[in-house]
C-alpha cells in the first residue's frame, strides 16, 4: 500500500460528497501543491488573535485579525486546545 493511499482515499471521499451537493472541490495530498496549501494554512493561522474552545459541542472558533471568525468542527481539537484557552474573567 502506498504511503499516500489513506489520505488520497479520504480526499476522494470528501470530493465525492461535495460532488453529490453539486459543489466542486480540489485536493492536495503530496508534492508542491500540498506544500503550497500548508504554507497558506500557516499564514492563515498566523492571523488568529483569539481562540474559543467549546469541547461540549466539538467546535473551535478562531478569531482573525480582520475581525472574521472561523468555526472548526472537530471531536478532538477543542480538547487539545483546552489547557491553552482556559482562563477566568
Amino acid at each position: 500500500m502506498s504511503e499516500h493511499r489513506p489520505v488520497e482515499k479520504a480526499a476522494s471521499r470528501v470530493l465525492e460528497l461535495e460532488a453529490e451537493l453539486e459543489s466542486a472541490g480540489s485536493a492536495a495530498t503530496h508534492g508542491s501543491h500540498l506544500a503550497f496549501a500548508r504554507a497558506a494554512l500557516h499564514d492563515w493561522v498566523d492571523s488568529v488573535i483569539g481562540v474559543v474552545s467549546s469541547p461540549g459541542v466539538g467546535r473551535v472558533t478562531l478569531i482573525h485579525s480582520n475581525g472574521t471568525e472561523t468555526k472548526i468542527a472537530s471531536p478532538d481539537l477543542p480538547y487539545r486546545l483546552l489547557p491553552a484557552v482556559s482562563f477566568t474573567k
